[in-house]
């Protein structure tokens, strides 16, 4: 997905292929919930 907003926008077509840090974050903060949870 290219950046349209934010400080990665004047990357353009740069930005493909690089994981979204907020997307990453929220992955391993549910990952480590469900880990809570199921333990």
């Amino acid at each position: 997905m290219i950046a349209k907003f934010g400080r990665a926008k004047t990357l353009g077509e740069g930005c493909l292929g690089f994981p979204d840090a907020g997307g990453m974050s929220v992955t391993v903060i549910i990952g480590a919930f469900v880990d809570y949870i199921t333990a």
